[in-house]
């Protein structure tokens, strides 16, 4: 099995919105940090999992997309909680729609919210 990694890192604000949080119910940043794995049994015909710099233009542009913006106004958190897990979900399910898939079995996103906690999602 082959395994490919790309990271990116930004800053993003959110709060929590279910009751009792303590302080994650303010408003707060994280410095995230994105990690993507791709992972699959076969290389193209390029000798490549998947091109890298599709993966990279794509994670630029989901940077662009949360860099110091507050999750919580996002269409795409309307309605959930802002965790870290939605957050891997949808940044995943992005990826998917991106990048060429034809020669993966996995993709899996995990999203750092400190050097402590961390949550992924896997398609």
């Amino acid at each position: 099995m082959y395994e490919l990694m790309v990271r990116r890192d930004f800053v993003a604000q959110h709060f929590l919105t279910v009751p009792n949080c303590g302080p994650e119910n303010e408003w707060h940043s994280h410095h995230f940090e994105l990690e993507v794995l791709l992972q699959g049994a076969s290389l193209n015909k390029h000798g490549y999992l998947v091109d890298i710099d599709e993966v990279k233009e794509a994670l630029d542009a989901i940077v662009d997309r949360y860099q110091d913006t507050t999750l919580n106004d996002l269409p795409e958190f309307d309605g959930l909680n802002p965790s870290i897990e939605h957050f891997a979900r949808i940044v995943c399910v992005s990826l998917q729609d991106q990048i060429s898939t034809q020669t993966l079995d996995g993709l899996q996103v995990k999203i750092w919210e400190d050097d402590e906690a961390w949550a992924s999602y896997a398609v």
